[in-house]
């Protein structure tokens, strides 16, 4: 098992592939909720003597699962991609019900969980495509500079949108939740 730090290609990749996995499991995650609860298909939730278990608590083990892995055993190659495929499952399952351990019991269709995984997307992004700070020149700092100021703009704009949506589209997801409870 190598035990060198991946370079800095091998990095980009593996932030990536959690990227796309987070993205990917986040969409999954919301629309089997809504598909449950419009009981357009079958209650596929899973309860323990009566408790519903939220997938959140599926992404905190497999978050801990995959950090035990890869501080124990090291992986490098295919290991490590199968890794990072897994960790970002992991906080696409947790992030997703951000709101609901925030708030501890609120709704599923908290503000705060898309305000979270936009953050963690947005994070992962920066890993996964910026290259690294020692080799920016000074016209790229500008523009890095630049693409800051432009991502807090449209972070304000996609925050007031969301907002507006919110009012308008939160309490017929709210009836909907409530509506299916067991």
């Amino acid at each position: 098992m190598d035990t060198s730090a991946p370079t800095d290609a091998e990095g980009y990749r593996l932030a990536r592939r959690a990227l796309l996995a987070f993205v990917v499991t986040f969409i999954a995650a919301r629309t089997m909720v809504f598909l449950v609860m419009s009981q357009r298909i079958p209650n596929l939730y899973f309860f323990l003597r009566g408790t519903h278990v939220h997938h959140l608590n599926y992404g905190i083990f497999l978050l801990a699962a995959v950090a035990a892995y890869l501080l124990f055993a090291r992986p490098a190659g295919r290991a490590a991609h199968i890794a990072a495929w897994a960790y970002g499952i992991a906080i696409g399952l947790t992030f997703d019900e951000f709101g609901m351990w925030l708030h501890l019991g609120g709704s599923y269709w908290q503000r705060a969980s898309v305000d979270a995984v936009i953050v963690v997307a947005g994070l992962l992004g920066v890993i996964a495509f910026a290259p690294s700070l020692e080799r920016l020149e000074s016209h790229h700092r500008w523009a890095l500079l630049a693409l800051v100021v432009g991502i807090a703009l449209f972070g304000f704009v996609l925050f007031d949108t969301g907002a507006r949506i919110g009012t308008l589209v939160g309490p017929r997801l709210r009836e909907l939740e409530l509506s299916s409870s067991p």
